[in-house]
């Protein structure tokens, strides 16, 4: 068939800069707590090249759970926090005009997670335009969802251009959900970069970019990986079926009992082991003498070509992304508004 698409030289693809080879290259990792630590990544012109990311500041705050409430309120407060640095090195004042931008599709749960940010975000303009006596301290906000090319038709960044010389905000924050080369990082991640975004990359859908370039004024874009690959899925299953073995194999004689199902607990206890070589060929043949990139090519090969390659999200997603803007929303309104930080404070 003439319109069938070759799926071949499709690689395995990722939004998140975490995800990429720069552990010689992150400025810094904070640890915050047992459930949070924070990364600093500048990509260099030359580091752009290399990683095929935009030059620009990266932040990425990894953590276990956004489920419990005290480990919510933390990330929280250290998402406004990051947020509000990112503006002062963008020199974005406190009085300047924001359009915050909820992308995606609300009808697909794990592309919801924009416009649910936004049902949150305290939206403010038109209490300027009706020149009601705003309480010093709140910013002229506004924000829109413009949904997705399939159901409108228009590139989502011609909507943006449109809106923004029509209104004129001085800056943009656009929130979107992202993919991940990685199921650790799932619904466990919130990245932050001044360089904007391209709507759909993470699932080889790729739209215009909304950036500083396109846009011509400063982008502030805000996401979180909610979606992996099958082939992902698989090749990670595998990396971790040898550290259960491995600790199997370790710690066996010393506790019977410790194999609870406890998944955080168990997690950080398989974390740092690790099969040799020639007990991966035993486990399973040529599959363990295969190395890491080739093991995730070939995975990735054989179900392209079966057509299983499948976009996967986890069953609790709803619940999950709920929480995740829920904490983004409070971190926006935080970071834009005075009023909002000193009564939170």
């Amino acid at each position: 068939m003439k319109n069938r698409i070759n799926l071949e030289n499709f690689n395995i693809r990722t939004d998140l800069i975490i995800d990429e080879d720069v552990e010689n290259k992150v400025l810094n990792k904070e640890l915050i707590s047992d459930n949070l630590s924070i990364s600093y990544i500048e990509v260099t012109k030359e580091l752009s090249t290399l990683l095929k990311k935009k030059e620009g500041i990266y932040i990425t705050l990894e953590f276990q759970d956004i489920t419990n409430h005290e480990d919510k309120i933390e990330i929280e407060k250290y998402l406004s926090n990051e947020i509000k640095k990112i503006l002062k090195e963008m020199n974005i004042k406190d009085y300047d005009d924001c359009l915050v931008i909820g992308l995606g599709n609300r009808d697909s749960t794990a592309d919801s997670l924009g416009p649910l940010v936004l049902d949150k975000v305290m939206v403010t303009r038109h209490l300027f335009l009706l020149d009601v006596s705003v309480k010093k301290g709140i910013r002229c906000v506004s924000a829109i969802c413009p949904g997705v090319m399939a159901n409108t038709g228009i590139e989502t960044s011609d909507i943006i251009l449109c809106l923004v010389n029509k209104i004129q905000p001085k800056f943009l924050i656009v929130i979107d959900a992202l993919a991940s080369s990685s199921i650790d990082r799932i619904n466990k991640t919130i990245q932050i970069t001044n360089t904007g975004i391209h709507p759909g990359s993470g699932i080889g859908n790729n739209r215009k970019e909304i950036s500083l370039d396109t846009i011509g004024i400063p982008v502030i874009a805000i996401g979180v990986p909610t979606v992996v690959e099958s082939s992902i899925l698989v090749n990670d299953t595998i990396d971790y079926l040898f550290k259960h073995l491995s600790y199997l194999k370790n710690h066996y004689d010393e506790n019977k009992l410790v194999f609870s199902r406890n998944s955080k607990k168990y997690l950080q206890r398989i974390q740092e082991e690790k099969l040799s070589d020639e007990e991966k060929e035993k486990v399973s043949g040529m599959l363990g003498t295969i190395d890491e990139e080739k093991k995730k090519d070939l995975i990735m090969e054989v179900l392209n070509n079966i057509g299983y390659n499948m976009i996967v999200t986890p069953k609790e997603i709803d619940f999950l992304v709920e929480k995740l803007s829920d904490t983004i929303a409070k971190a926006i309104n935080e970071s834009l508004h005075q009023v909002v930080t000193n009564d939170m404070e």
